[in-house]
């Protein structure tokens, strides 16, 4: 792959402006973020929703939570096999395989509610098994090609202008979390059953990413990519663990707090609002002598909730990235990680204080508007893993990364499931904050700033 750099002026701050400096990217950074667009369109669309759907087909909260904890075990394992891979076959023959098994992981959970109950060895399996299934399937993009996508960008990019790379990139992946879960919404208004509605999500997140595995396996260049050394086993892995550069060793201890308090609640955020406030949207609006009344479903509401979310994460994101050119990558990070820590203690709490002077729907609003701001530091946290990273060698590093940071992680769903069913919701988020504030603390005392931001 060229040493191409992304274009980027410095006085670029908005949105719009990450769009126009997408479009100047090398064609390889083009593909694949058109390739993350179509991935994370039809992940979006779907996984957000999985828990209210595993609950339709008969699963408790304790279950969702051990889907959660399941999910966290495949994001634990995927990322190192999957950056080696990258490293040493390429990346596009590595995301092809990979983009193709996800679409086959959509397909499993479309036709979960058909398979139906069944028994082995006499103990009876329930329909949502199939989605512990699927998710193994459509995983693979989302983990196993973390390296590769992490490495392209770093490859075609300056060091100095990491964070803006990865902007450019995310704000136009970030534009399908916007997308999805609000298309998400109009397909499961269509029909009062959610289970039948769902499925009607599904069937376009199978088309989105047979679309992405043929755009990115037919459009991508990879005459020039870089490869790394081929995978020596588990002694690779220590070697890679040994040799992780210093400065991503506190962002490490800081990153795995806050996402294993996030782990705790995130699966439940869902039913926060469809079955903890039961909180819908109803409003008539008039215009022109007309009037349409709006009424939502909290299914259909949470879709546009995220979509709420993700627009002001799409606002903030590209400023973001400039604002740490100026400040460093540190600042912005630790942003991020603070938002994410106070977050569940917002969401279980805050319509309980404001419901009673505002409508439940519209502190939902500002909630999820609050909760796209973590998503500030997500370019600058990007570039603190990758930067230190030698040539060749980032796909492994990030999945080194990835690796530690997600086994440690895994056992918080779980946890948070058994709180939520068998204590309350409000412990089971109340102790996720303060473990993910102790996690923002450590980054801002011991974090360390990446030397082409300093």
């Amino acid at each position: 792959m060229s040493q191409d750099t992304v274009t980027v002026k410095t006085d670029d701050t908005g949105p719009l402006d990450t769009f126009r400096q997408f479009f100047a990217l090398q064609r390889d950074v083009l593909v694949l973020s058109i390739a993350m667009f179509a991935f994370s369109l039809g992940f979006q669309m779907t996984n957000r929703f999985l828990p209210e759907y595993m609950v339709a087909l008969g699963a408790s909260g304790f279950v969702v939570g051990l889907f959660g904890t399941f999910g966290n075990i495949i994001s634990a394992l995927y990322p190192y096999p999957g950056g080696a891979v990258s490293d040493r076959i390429g990346s596009r023959y590595a995301l092809t395989v990979f983009g193709l098994i996800s679409t086959i992981g959509f397909g499993v959970w479309l036709v979960a509610p058909t398979l139906g109950a069944f028994t082995v060895a006499g103990v009876p399996i329930e329909p949502w098994i199939w989605i512990f299934v699927g998710l193994i399937l459509a995983q693979a993009w989302k983990s196993f090609g973390l390296g590769a996508t992490f490495a392209v960008v770093k490859q075609a990019t300056d060091p100095s202008r990491l964070a803006a790379g990865f902007a450019s990139t995310e704000t136009f992946r970030r534009t399908a979390f916007l997308i999805g879960p609000v298309l998400a919404a109009v397909l499961i208004g269509l029909h009062p059953q959610f289970t039948v509605s769902f499925q009607l999500v599904l069937a376009v997140a199978v088309g989105f990413g047979v679309l992405g595995t043929i755009v990115q396996h037919l459009l991508y260049d990879a005459s020039d990519d870089s490869f790394g050394d081929s995978f020596a086993g588990v002694d690779q892995i220590r070697q890679d663990l040994k040799e992780m550069p210093e400065p991503l060793r506190p962002l490490l201890v800081g990153d795995t707090l806050v996402r294993f308090a996030n782990g705790m609640v995130y699966v439940f955020f869902v039913l926060v609002v469809t079955q903890f406030f039961e909180v819908g949207f109803d409003m008539t609006l008039a215009l022109g002598g007309f009037s349409y009344e709006v009424s939502l479903s909290p299914a259909a509401f949470f879709g546009y909730l995220l979509g709420v979310e993700m627009l002001v994460a799409l606002l903030i994101m590209a400023p973001a990235s400039k604002f740490a050119e100026r400040v460093g990558l540190k600042p912005v990070v630790a942003t991020g990680f603070a938002v994410y820590a106070v977050f569940p203690v917002v969401l279980i709490f805050a319509p309980a204080i404001a419901g009673s002077v505002l409508p439940l729907s519209m502190v939902m609003i500002a909630v999820f508007a609050f909760s796209g701001i973590r998503f500030a530091g997500l370019p600058s946290h990007k570039a603190l893993i990758v930067g230190p990273a030698k040539r060749g060698a980032g796909g492994r590093v990030t999945g080194t990364y990835y690796l530690l940071r997600n086994t440690i992680v895994i056992p918080s769903a779980a946890i948070g499931g058994y709180l939520w069913d068998f204590v309350s919701p409000e412990v089971a988020f109340s102790i996720a904050a303060i473990i993910g504030i102790i996690g923002t603390g450590y980054f801002l005392v011991f974090g360390k700033e990446f030397e082409a931001y300093a």
